[in-house]
């Protein structure tokens, strides 16, 4: 049985980024047993901040090979909901978080991210470190 997909949050990308590290790195390793998935909202978080045009070249091709999950209005009705839900429990949280974990459900896929707002997202599957998916 095939392990489930990850989605790579765009916390992961950018604190390894700011330590010095090229995240690409992690993904061959990851891919080996895992479909990688990619949703419009980290693209253009971490696009946007890619100052080196080689390397926001080798992002794109990364990312072009991956699953993208398609933002219809199915998803952003979900995106509605869960937004909705959570806050009517206190649980007030960015909605760019929201739209990941939704797309990572649709996809239903990990979220490997550095953020804890993705434990408070029902129904989000979440992996705090690429150790948890290996």
């Amino acid at each position: 049985m095939a392990k489930t997909p990850v989605l790579i949050d765009s916390s992961f990308y950018i604190a390894h980024s700011r330590k010095g590290r090229n995240p690409l790195r992690a993904l061959p390793y990851l891919a080996m047993e895992r479909d990688l998935v990619i949703c419009g909202m980290v693209r253009a978080e971490v696009g946007r901040g890619i100052k080196d045009t080689e390397l926001r070249r080798d992002f794109h091709e990364a990312w072009n090979i991956m699953i993208n999950v398609v933002t219809d209005n199915a998803l952003w009705e979900s995106v509605e909901q869960t937004a909705w839900d959570l806050d009517r429990h206190g649980i007030v949280l960015p909605l760019q978080d929201i739209v990941i974990a939704c797309c990572a459900r649709r996809a239903d896929a990990v979220v490997l991210t550095h953020d804890r707002h993705f434990l408070s997202i029902p129904g989000c599957k979440v992996a705090l470190t690429v150790e948890e998916l290996i």
